[in-house]
């Protein structure tokens, strides 16, 4: 902390960034106010009320952000809908508690729990918790309202904040976050790149003091009732960066990215078709990544053939002749799939996630490989799977996919078999690399960096040993690039490092020649390698 006569300056880490100047908003939990409670049959039909309430609401969430930040929210209608847990709840109703305090005492108890757990994937559910927990206590007390009253532009300050109160907040009046806790690779992080929030984490204790707040998170700062000098600077800052941004999309309308002589392919992940609509992504090469988790986040079960196949057909046709390389279901991990993934697993991040469920789930799998080698025969389709280890579960996915298009073929159907790569994102498929009979190799940096490193990319006290420029992560994303230029086969990063412009030269140097980032960063992306091959550097 830095201190000023008329502002206080605090230091944390960039999650995202950008510059805010606003109303400076606390948002801390605040479940502590009186409820009057009514009798035994008043108590169980307010919590019901309630839980049915926060449900819906989390749901309708989901539903409208789509992507990985719905699987986390999954999570905690999961929980709501578990009746084993609801009832134990209902039953000290019974034993004549309201109904405020016997919610609390069963989520306190979920959450000690959780955060005693020496899996780093279960502490980190213990936040999900608590605001599931708050939810429905601010709604028995009358404060259930679906948003939160966030003025426009605000600077919001919490301990730490999960996906649904970040999606609850109206942004498009601009804004930024500054989290005491966090980290700049938890979920809550991704959102805020997506949409351009700057967001600030690990800035420590902050006291509950400051009517207007200057959100730096480039320089990872944060002021408190600034001083005209400091407004002055802040003002300095943003407006170079809003030049650098103005510069990098009038560079987006040249047609090729290069460094060296040679050029660079820029392609765009999408979480969901609506991703499409960001002005920036016509300017893309192609789709480096689509994830499909969304088909699985919609109400009324998994989804079917024809559900699927009208969603990849749609991008299909925005790219045109572009390549579209789209991921099978990465569900597992953090990404929990109610009738899909495997519920209890004492380390779900090492368990049955990715490739290795959807073997392990082949009826489920079998309509998505159906949906897929429908539209492959509609445009250039490219299919990857992820989290896979050995070729043989390659091989294994390459069968059933031929087995799909053998099918429709006999019924008459147009169906193709596609390219078919991999995600890089294991180590154990990073060293072994040339085993794989793949058509092209994906490094997701990501998990890369996390299972080379042993960190949990949730956990923020891990932060500062979650560096993705480690030499180990460096080697053996070089080793893949090397192995695909001789192997003459495509070799592409679609992780966070993507998106990074301090990760560039290491990524450029390591031989890579295709990144897909968000559509938010391919114009500071682009800026950057035009930079660097002008000797320009990233000052």
């Amino acid at each position: 902390m830095q201190g000023g006569a008329t502002g206080l300056a605090y230091r944390g880490r960039t999650a995202s960034i950008g510059f805010a100047h606003g109303p400076f908003v606390r948002v801390d939990a605040a479940t502590n106010g009186e409820r009057v409670a009514g009798n035994l049959a008043e108590e169980a039909l307010a919590l019901r009320a309630a839980i049915d309430a926060a449900s819906g609401q989390i749901a309708d969430l989901a539903r409208i952000a789509g992507g990985e930040a719905a699987q986390i929210l999954e999570f905690q209608v999961a929980l709501l809908e578990d009746e084993d847990f609801i009832q134990a709840i209902f039953a000290s109703i019974g034993d004549g508690d309201p109904a405020d305090v016997v919610w609390r005492s069963a989520l306190d108890a979920q959450i000690a729990d959780y955060n005693s757990a020496a899996d780093e994937y279960l502490k980190a559910r213990s936040s999900d918790l608590a605001d599931l927990r708050d939810r429905v206590i601010n709604i028995l007390r009358g404060d259930g309202g679906p948003a939160l009253e966030i003025p426009s532009g605000a600077v919001v300050c919490a301990d730490d904040l999960p996906p649904s109160r970040f999606l609850e907040i109206d942004w498009s009046g601009g804004g930024g976050l500054a989290l005491l806790r966090g980290s700049p690779t938890s979920h809550v992080a991704m959102l805020a790149r997506a949409r351009g929030i700057p967001m600030v984490v690990q800035l420590g204790a902050i006291p509950d003091v400051g009517a207007t707040a200057l959100l730096d998170g480039e320089g990872a700062t944060l002021e408190l009732d600034p001083s005209a000098e400091q407004v002055r600077l802040f003002e300095k800052r943003r407006e170079s960066h809003r030049k650098s941004r103005a510069s990098a999309r009038a560079i987006l309308r040249r047609p090729t990215a290069s460094w060296r002589g040679e050029r660079i392919k820029l392609f765009i992940n999408i979480q969901r078709v609506d991703d499409l609509d960001h002005p920036d992504a016509q300017y893309a090469d192609g789709i480096g990544l689509m994830r499909t988790e969304f088909l699985l986040t919609e109400r009324g079960g998994l989804p079917d053939e024809e559900t699927q196949f009208q969603a990849y057909d749609a991008v299909l046709r925005w790219a045109d002749r572009r390549p579209v390389t789209i991921r099978t279901f990465d569900a597992g991990g953090d990404k929990p799939v109610a009738g899909f993934t495997l519920e209890g697993e004492s380390n779900p991040f090492l368990g049955v996630r990715g490739l290795r469920l959807c073997l392990a789930r082949p009826e489920i799998f079998a309509i998505q490989l159906r949906a897929l080698a429908r539209v492959a025969v509609r445009g250039n389709l490219k299919v990857m799977f992820p989290m896979v280890t050995s070729a043989d579960e390659l091989e294994a996915g390459r069968k059933l996919f031929a087995d799909a298009v053998q099918r429709l073929q006999a019924d008459g159907i147009a169906a193709m078999l596609p390219e078919l790569g991999i995600m890089v994102e294991v180590p154990a498929a990073a060293l072994a690399v040339t085993s794989f009979k793949a058509a092209f190799f994906s490094i997701g940096s990501n998990d890369l960096a996390q299972y080379v490193l042993a960190c949990d990319r949730s956990n923020g006290a891990l932060a500062p040993l979650m560096d993705p420029l480690h030499p180990a992560v460096l080697e053996l994303i070089a080793r893949t690039a090397e192995y695909g230029r001789r192997a003459a086969i495509s070799v592409s990063l679609c992780g966070d490092m993507a998106s990074d412009p301090r990760c560039l030269p290491a990524l450029l140097n390591c031989g890579l020649r295709e990144l897909s980032v968000n559509a938010s960063a391919l114009a500071q992306i682009k800026q950057t390698i035009d930079r660097l091959s002008s000797g320009g550097g990233l000052g």
